[in-house]
Parts: structure tokens; C-alpha cells; sequence
């Protein structure tokens, strides 16, 4: 790996970085909301999930026990 200058590479940071196309606040928020909706999604699925599990397994040991 070649060795560079601390000041090179600073300059060549910078020159990435002006590159990189930034989110807009209305994007960010939009995309926050998504997560948050898609979480309480799943979170509510796996509960319904769990429940079927649990009143099948609790009806299963029921009829035998």
C-alpha cells in the first residue's frame, strides 16, 4: 500500500465528500416513518405468531395432560 501525504489525503477526503449527494430533510423523514411503520409491523406479526404458537401448544398439552 502506498504511503500518502496527511494533506493529500485530507484534500481527497473532502473532494469524496463534496461528491456525495445528500438526503433532503423531507427524504429523511419520509424514510424515518417507513421503519417505524414497517417495525410496528413485524412486531405486531410475531405477536400474532406467538399467540397462535402458544394456544396451539397450550390445546396440544391440554388433550394430553
Amino acid at each position: 500500500m502506498a504511503t500518502i501525504n496527511p494533506v493529500q489525503f485530507i484534500q481527497q477526503v473532502r473532494a469524496e465528500v463534496s461528491k456525495v449527494v445528500w438526503p433532503t430533510r423531507r427524504e429523511v423523514l419520509l424514510t424515518t416513518v417507513m421503519v417505524f411503520i414497517m417495525a410496528a409491523l413485524t412486531a405486531l406479526f410475531f405477536a400474532l405468531v406467538d399467540l397462535l404458537i402458544r394456544f396451539g401448544l397450550q390445546g396440544l398439552l391440554g388433550m394430553f395432560g
